[in-house]
């Protein structure tokens, strides 16, 4: 293949391994494979047997496992039979600012601007009247920025980029609301009747990457906050991190404010427990074969030695976007290699390629780690649990960014991301006995 050719090849391949969720519909028809039915089905299931009292659902599950791609098909699946508001709280608020409050006044802007957009006939009235409340709450000028941005002017945008790029207007959001939380949860509910009435479909609002946020926000918004955030009288669907429904505290709280309605999104699991350390077991053949088709939907077979193919799926660990992740840095290596060696044209991804992927990652993960965090590893990989003097929020803190993973069959137990195994073998701490 002619440089030319095969740098653009890479080049869009690397664009195929973006570290990106799928929720576009054209992302999702392009790349999305078959994955997660049960989970999907037990979602489906569990939010028509909903009330209005019993309407909320804790969807979990390791970072980059899938969850947000699921969902967003799921959301594509139901939405003749809701009025589904799908969005990721990471496009609304900074991550860092992200509370009970805001999250609940997304909700309503997004529900607003997603009846706007599939051209809801709410009655003028009432519609002038909810536009009238969140100008109100965001000091916002209707007739100033009608004036300023003529037809181009749409308040809910408006208020996205305020919330998403102004601090003060979160702020006095925030502030607003901490002396009158009822007044926030009665407007959502006034904006879901009149949506309900008009479209005749129950709301369902999934809220995407709260299971992104830091350990100890997740702990403010759903300790303190939680019953705040089950008020609204509609189904929702929030995202938390694994690491949250491991600790002991948040877990029962979460489990007794939902019911119990808790969903897992498990990671794939390739060897047993039993097999899991040994280097001649076989793999799960049918769980290979989807983060295969994963991989093949985004390159083109030529760029890739087939037998690399299935190193580097076992390197993910079951995770799905560790998969990606090592795929990017494979494509990455390979057009600087292509700039560095320009008359070579048949460059691929191989084994020097893998290796040097491989230990652009492993040295990432290294970075921030500690020698308590090396040996709370180390027990893991040999006990496959923590010892019950092991720190807990250490051990909470790696789960939550993926170092230690989690697996279920009959009984739940931990291992390591196989690139931390290498890790540590590098460093002496699994020197054979």
């Amino acid at each position: 293949m002619a440089t030319s050719n095969l740098l653009e090849a890479f080049r869009q391949t690397y664009q195929n391994f973006q570290l990106l969720p799928l929720v576009t519909d054209d992302k999702l028809d392009d790349f999305r494979i078959e994955y997660g039915t049960r989970v999907r089905l037990e979602l489906e299931q569990v939010l028509e047997d909903c009330t209005d009292i019993n309407n909320k659902v804790i969807f979990t599950g390791h970072r980059g496992c899938g969850k947000s791609t699921l969902l967003a098909y799921f959301s594509r699946q139901i939405r003749d039979n809701y009025f589904v508001v799908f969005f990721s709280i990471a496009d609304m608020i900074e991550m860092s600012d992200v509370n009970h409050i805001n999250i609940l006044f997304a909700i309503a802007v997004q529900m607003m601007a997603k009846a706007e957009q599939d051209k809801i006939k709410i009655k003028e009235s009432t519609k002038q009247k909810f536009y009238q409340w969140f100008a109100t709450k965001t000091k916002t000028n209707l007739e100033e920025k009608k004036r300023e941005l003529g037809l181009k002017f749409n308040l809910f945008s408006w208020i996205k980029t305020q919330l998403t790029t102004n601090y003060t207007t979160r702020n006095e959001i925030k502030q607003e609301f901490q002396r009158n939380i009822s007044e926030l949860t009665d407007q959502l509910d006034l904006i879901a009747t009149v949506i309900r009435e008009q479209t005749d479909k129950e709301i369902l609002v999934i809220i995407d990457d709260l299971d992104k946020l830091d350990l100890g926000v997740v702990r403010e918004i759903f300790s303190d906050h939680i019953k705040v955030l089950m008020r609204p009288k509609f189904r929702i669907i929030y995202t938390v991190p694994m690491a949250a429904m491991r600790d002991k505290n948040l877990r029962t709280i979460m489990q007794d404010e939902s019911n119990n309605q808790v969903k897992l999104m498990p990671v794939f699991k390739f060897f047993s427990k039993q097999e899991s350390h040994n280097s001649d077991a076989l793999p799960n053949e049918k769980n290979v074969n989807t983060f295969r088709k994963l991989v093949e939907k985004r390159i083109d077979n030529n760029l890739i030695e087939t037998e690399i193919l299935e190193q580097i799926i076992l390197k993910s660990g079951g995770v799905l976007r560790e998969a990606i992740r090592i795929m990017n840095q494979c494509c990455s290596e390979c057009l600087v290699l292509i700039r560095m060696e320009p008359e070579q044209t048949n460059i691929k991804i191989n084994k020097d390629i893998l290796d040097t992927a491989l230990r652009e990652l492993r040295n990432d993960m290294a970075r921030p780690l500690s020698n308590n965090e090396y040996k709370l590893l180390t027990t893991i990989y040999h006990k496959f649990n923590p010892d019950d003097e092991s720190d807990q929020d250490q051990f909470l803190d790696l789960l939550h960014n993926v170092y230690i993973l989690e697996y279920i069959n009959d009984n739940l137990w931990y291992d390591l991301h196989p690139i931390v195994i290498d890790l540590l073998n590098r460093k002496g701490y699994l020197l054979e006995s």
